[in-house]
């Protein structure tokens, strides 16, 4: 990818938009390599790559969780502290249908639907985290700070 020409992405235009400072990082993209093989490409921790949920209520409304990628989410937990019965992943088909991104390159920043946002609340700590630009094979770094303040992201402890 480093001898082509980067996109840019809804998340970047959104980040750009808001004023936010990012870098980014382009890596090699391998299936169902998810954020071990990001961070393994970066030379960072897992801890520090955040990877986007797509999820949903029993109900069927859709929302994003910003998971630690070395961490799983609690749907108990989850479902308990966002007050619904239930929740679950999102079908591939549909986590790319509403956010507009293909799945491995999902983004929280700039999706098609404005979905709710679940931040784990750890992830706020970080002075650094790695979390999709949009596309597969690209991450950008960015302050948690400015994560908060574009998306506005409910604090949740969902964290195993």
């Amino acid at each position: 990818m480093s001898s082509q020409k980067i996109p840019v992405t809804p998340a970047i235009r959104q980040l750009k938009a808001g004023a936010v400072s990012f870098s980014l990082h382009p890596y090699a993209y391998e299936e169902k390599g998810g954020t071990a093989t990001a961070a393994a490409a970066l030379g960072v921790t897992e801890h520090g790559v955040i990877k986007t949920l797509v999820m949903e209520e029993d109900s069927g409304n859709p929302f994003i969780v910003l998971m630690h990628g070395d961490k799983q989410v609690s749907a108990k937990a989850l479902a308990r502290q966002i007050g619904v019965k239930t929740v679950q992943p999102c079908t591939p088909q549909k986590a790319e249908k509403i956010t507009g991104y293909a799945v491995g390159g999902i983004s929280p920043f700039g999706t098609r639907l404005v979905l709710p946002v679940y931040l784990e609340v750890s992830v706020a700590e970080l002075p650094v985290i790695y979390i999709n630009a949009g596309k597969r094979g690209l991450l950008l770094s960015m302050n948690a700070r400015d994560l908060i303040r574009i998306l506005h992201p409910v604090l949740v402890t969902v964290a195993i």
